[in-house]
């Protein structure tokens, strides 16, 4: 007779804490007089900087499925979707708070699966896990929040400072900016594809680029960033919402993997709307006043650390044009 699986029902709430508590160590304490263990974690603000807080969701059927994904992948991309986020901010990251809600049935397996993904990443990119909630529910859910910081009044932005009233910190978007993206587009989206075709797993979680991030909120040639995590023509929109500016998109200049065309045809699936509206790259976009003597392409991937593409530029004219080598204008 084999051995019934051990659930979350199993161990309550108390284990369950220890568990993660066990996982997650300890916080510095320079930055986090209390951590785990309390009804709130205690942070203790750096002098000279702003706080930067962001949140995000992975929920169960949405954005995963069990068998689709490990439970460690699942845990990786909760803590990476969100650091992606200070990643845009220029922001280091401070620490993070995690409220799970699952199934009283859930193997505990997996529960510790979920965590161990979660903390190996938090410990990869100097962000502790340093409280939050766990709560029963029909279905899974991982809800993160996360804390960074940077230097006052230096955090990127996306192309929304021309509208308020007071005199913005660095420049604003405007006309004649070159836009950039870091890494690779539409591999993530392909892989989804794949696995959903296939009936393989999904093990793809992308790498936030919070050192690029950095080092772009010290240049004041940065004029606006944001993460592509809905798709380059989604993002790109969010980008402009509000400048009354547009863009030009050299389509041929969108930086892809080796062979990625011929996977898109291998699986019947269209390159440029994986590129457009795929998601889930969690690169950076952004823009930059080229100056006298722009950067090239090979300048400034070396500057940023991560290899970084110009792939067209802000215009007057509002909407988002495509312009791949001179064939057939396409419309994102």
């Amino acid at each position: 007779m084999s051995r019934r699986l051990r659930t979350l029902a199993d161990l309550g709430e108390s284990a369950l804490i220890e568990r993660i508590t066990r996982r997650a160590g300890s916080a510095p304490a320079r930055d986090w007089p209390l951590g785990i263990g309390d009804d709130a974690a205690i942070l203790r603000p750096a002098p000279g900087s702003d706080l930067v807080l962001a949140m995000d969701a992975q929920v169960e059927h949405v954005h995963f499925r069990w068998g689709r994904e490990t439970p460690r992948t699942v845990g990786r991309r909760a803590l990476v979707v969100n650091l992606s986020d200070l990643a845009a901010m220029g922001a280091a990251p401070v620490g993070c708070l995690l409220s799970l809600a699952a199934p009283s049935m859930l193997p505990v397996a997996v529960f510790d699966g979920l965590i161990d993904g979660l903390v190996e990443e938090a410990e990869r990119h100097g962000c502790p896990l340093v409280g939050g909630n766990l709560s029963s529910a029909r279905s899974s859910s991982l809800h993160v929040t996360v804390v960074g910081r940077v230097p006052i009044g230096r955090a990127l932005r996306r192309g929304l400072a021309r509208r308020s009233g007071k005199r913005p910190a660095r420049a604003s978007l405007g006309p004649g900016d070159t836009l950039h993206v870091t890494g690779v587009l539409g591999a993530a989206a392909l892989g989804r594809v794949r696995a959903d075709q296939l009936g393989t797993r999904w093990t793809r979680v992308a790498e936030p680029r919070l050192g690029a991030g950095q080092r772009l909120a010290r240049s004041r040639a940065t004029t606006a960033c944001i993460d592509l995590s809905d798709g380059l023509a989604t993002d790109l929109a969010h980008l402009l919402e509000g400048s009354g500016l547009g863009a030009e998109i050299d389509v041929d200049r969108v930086p892809v993997q080796p062979g990625f065309v011929r996977r898109c045809a291998a699986l019947g699936v269209d390159p440029l709307e994986l590129i457009a509206r795929g998601g889930e790259d969690y690169e950076l976009l952004f823009a930059r006043r080229p100056g006298r003597r722009p950067e090239t392409d090979r300048a400034l991937s070396a500057r940023l650390g991560v290899a970084v593409r110009c792939i067209g530029r802000v215009v007057e004219r509002p909407g988002v044009r495509g312009l791949p080598g001179g064939r057939a204008e396409h419309h994102f």
